[in-house]
């Protein structure tokens, strides 16, 4: 008999092929195909400015579903293994734990402690974590305190950034080796909050995420003045010798009044706003100042509820969805969010399984207004951000643009939309109305061109200054071009940007190279660069920075940077000489330089010979490791061999025996 076109299981068409038994991997690989496709029209209509049929339909809170059993009781309940089990048993005890308690089948629950006198930003931790055992306690759980890898901006040399993929390790390793059902990530300075996210993305069990906040606002009189922030302004003062050494770390550490992280919209405030819009964070929870009595309660209500989500085994993958990430793009434009975040966003996505890259970050959020008025983008602080409403605020502003998927899960069980349908915005100077943004579009625009594949650059920061010098050419509008003058690492540029020998001008385009992961490595904070001194002293405000290195998300340069590959990887920036000229057109998002085919040619074959771009030896180890195993910063910077490793807890729930 002659078959249909179709190929159905189960059908009464009575053809040959209806006899075929299904390929249920088939059905699910082509149901997945069709979510794809639902997704992408979805998100084409909302960036248009309309709505989907699930917009209007009000959200759904999830199922419960069966609890699973337990991890821990792979340790402290197995009668099957009667010596291993009391092994396990025996050592925990030590402490003042009972047999009761270990062995009631009640969940373990740990909590992973970022705090330390090495994470100044971080220790306020030290306390919050007894609030969040008071809360696991209350709902019925045991807390395991134990210390991650320390992390701290401000203090780790050469970057810190090559310790948010050996904390990630080391974590993944913990939450797999040791007898934890769920965790409470105790996040808050710039890399500790990707670090857990990655970690608990690998293995997939309940996990939350628990941010310390930001420190209390910053003043000098009247005038606030933002951490990390600070340091940009002082830097032009004290090389325009207008105060001296002592003035400066004075008026630096003004900006710095308590506990907490960075009170600016810096990367701290950033990933951890973008916690809370994953879903991966209490709603309202990441803007809370850590000195405030919320942030003890926030604590203890995020112990509670790790323990209803281990009951409810309600992990990351079902939280940290496409349209989590999209959620989180969006609401990084409408912060001001940092350039750090794109690396650190596609580091998890690519941990969970999921593909992010930088053309995401432009296709789906650079049309999305800036909304918050608040430092380097903006002119408040942290304080101010909380008072107006924090994320809610912002969120429920977004979604009812139609800008937000009001369905994507969170850690309480509910929607987007449930937690901030609603959410007030109280003081409307800080958080702006939608229809009247600080600017239309704050996206992040990916670059590429001769120089590099990708490099970003936040738009948000564009300061009048910039637009009037750079970009309002009536002949080019938003075009510009300009001699480069290339610094390989901050020790050359610090030595030499003040030479007026150079010849820099107020045209000129600075560029850093040897920044990035591979050959700093780590990817320094070295791209925001300021104008020599006599250049400052004639009013210049800053000028085009350029480089394969990252800059602190405090900054308010509109760098491009995060360039990818890195001259050390064989990127075309280790061509680059000086006076050579640049062109950057943000119409068609390209930066090139402008060389001939066969000079650049010429050049690549002259460096090869010479053994390619030279970068500094390794220090340590871990930099050997460090540099042979990571990716580039387009691709989140994440060790190569780890992204394989995906829902590892479900995979093997309870490792082998020790003994």
């Amino acid at each position: 008999m002659v078959g249909c076109a179709n190929s159905c299981a189960d059908c009464s068409c009575k053809s040959d092929q209806a006899k075929q038994p299904g390929d249920i991997e088939d059905y699910f690989s082509k149901l997945s195909e069709a979510q794809d496709r639902i997704a992408e029209l979805e998100r084409k209509i909302r960036d248009l400015g309309g709505k989907t049929d699930h917009d209007a339909s009000p959200p759904k809170s999830p199922v419960k579903k069966k609890a699973k059993t337990l991890r821990s009781t792979g340790w402290f309940n197995d009668t099957s293994s009667p010596v291993l089990t009391s092994i396990y048993l025996e050592r925990y005890q030590n402490y003042g734990l009972t047999l009761k308690e270990l062995m009631s089948g009640k969940p373990i629950i740990g909590i992973a402690q970022t705090g330390s006198d090495l994470a100044p930003c971080n220790r306020h931790h030290i306390e919050l974590a007894k609030r969040v055992r008071d809360g696991i306690r209350t709902a019925g759980a045991i807390a395991f305190e134990f210390p991650t890898h320390p992390i701290q901006e401000t203090g780790r040399r050469p970057s810190p950034t090559i310790d948010r993929n050996l904390a990630y390790l080391g974590l993944v390793e913990l939450l797999h080796g040791y007898p934890i059902d769920g965790v409470v990530l105790l996040t808050g300075c710039d890399k500790t909050t990707p670090a857990c996210i990655m970690a608990a993305a690998t293995l997939n069990i309940p996990s939350i995420c628990m941010n310390v906040g930001p420190m209390l606002n910053g003043h000098d009189g009247d005038q606030k003045l933002g951490s990390g922030m600070v340091i940009w302004k002082a830097d032009q003062l004290f090389a325009t010798g207008k105060i001296n050494f002592e003035e400066m770390v004075h008026m630096v550490s003004l900006g710095a009044p308590s506990v907490g992280h960075c009170n600016t919209m810096g990367t701290a405030s950033t990933m951890n706003a973008l916690a809370e819009a994953l879903g991966m964070a209490l709603p309202g929870s990441s803007a809370i100042p850590a000195a405030y009595k919320e942030r003890g309660q926030c604590a203890y209500e995020t112990g509670v509820q790790i323990v209803e989500m281990v009951k409810n085994d309600r992990k990351p993958s079902e939280i940290l969805t496409r349209k989590a990430f999209e959620n989180a793009i969006r609401v990084n434009a409408a912060i001001g969010g940092s350039t750090n975040a794109p690396i650190h966003l596609n580091a998890i996505a690519k941990h969970i399984g999921l593909e992010l890259n930088n053309d995401d970050w432009y296709e789906v959020g650079f049309n999305i207004p800036l909304l918050l008025n608040m430092q380097p983008a903006g002119e408040y602080l942290g304080e101010d951000y909380y008072q107006a409403g924090g994320a809610p605020a912002i969120m429920a502003q977004l979604l009812e643009a139609g800008h937000l998927w009001a369905d994507a899960l969170t850690v309480n069980g509910k929607t987007v939309g449930e937690n901030v349908r609603g959410t007030v915005n109280k003081l409307p100077n800080v958080i702006r109305p939608f229809a009247d943004p600080l600017k239309p579009s704050a996206g992040f625009i990916n670059l590429s061109g001769s120089l590099f594949d990708s490099a970003i650059l936040k738009t948000s920061t564009i300061s009048p200054y910039f637009q009037k010098q750079f970009l309002s050419n009536p002949e080019s509008p938003n075009a510009f071009e300009g001699k480069s003058f290339v610094f390989d690492g901050p020790e050359d540029f610090r030595a030499n940007i003040d030479d007026p020998a150079l010849g820099i001008d107020d045209k000129s385009i600075l560029v850093m190279r040897g920044c990035g992961p591979i050959g700093f490595p780590g990817a320094g904070e070295t791209v925001n660069m300021r104008p020599p001194n006599y250049l400052i002293d004639a009013g210049c405000e800053g000028l085009p920075c350029i480089g394969d290195g990252r800059q602190s998300g405090t900054s308010a340069s509109p760098s491009i940077l995060n360039a990818s590959p890195e001259a050390a990887a064989g990127g075309n920036l280790a061509l680059l000489r000086h006076g050579d000229v640049i062109r950057v057109d943000l119409n068609t998002r390209r930066v090139d330089l402008l060389l001939s085919d066969e000079e650049i040619k010429d050049r690549r074959e002259k460096l090869d010979a010479q053994g390619g771009y030279k970068y500094p030896e390794s220090q340590t180890p871990w930099q050997e490791l460090y540099r042979a195993e990571t990716g580039q910063l387009d691709e989140g910077m994440v060790l190569k061999r780890a992204v394989k490793y995906l829902n590892v807890a479900e995979r093997c729930p309870v490792p082998r025996h020790s003994h």
